[in-house]
């Protein structure tokens, strides 16, 4: 069984490496896109590495909803609705989503995942403890 502490040290690892950023800057608390820098194409290359190094498979659409966020049904005048930010919910059960529902601008969601919302997705994978 992985534990918590064992995860966020891969996960980590994954994000200095993917990300060259130094493992300080690695904090539970720190955004993906706006502390660390990750651009989109970052992310297949973060997804690569925690498959390898949890044994896992990370479908992409589980980590990074795009396709509600480009969804007409979700979103009206760049922002998303609350039929949007409840599918979001249901979609990402590891992501703190409160500070987005406050203005959820879909150009400001790629500022809301954090490294403790993608251990927890791990953790959901991998069930640790």
């Amino acid at each position: 069984m992985t534990t918590k502490a064992e995860v966020f040290e891969k996960v980590k690892e994954a994000l200095v490496e993917a990300l060259g950023v130094d493992e300080e800057e690695v904090s539970p608390a720190a955004t993906m896109v706006g502390d660390l820098g990750a651009e989109s194409i970052d992310f297949l290359d973060i997804v690569f590495r925690l498959e390898k190094a949890f044994g896992i498979e990370i479908p992409r659409s589980e980590l990074f909803p795009e396709d509600v966020l480009t969804n007409a049904e979700y979103v009206q005048e760049g922002k998303v609705t609350p039929a949007g930010l409840e599918m979001l919910k249901s979609r990402m059960p590891f992501a703190d989503l409160s500070r987005f529902e406050a203005n959820p601008v879909v150009q400001e969601f790629g500022n809301l995942l954090t490294v403790n919302d993608l251990c927890r997705y791990v953790e959901s994978k991998v069930g640790a403890e």
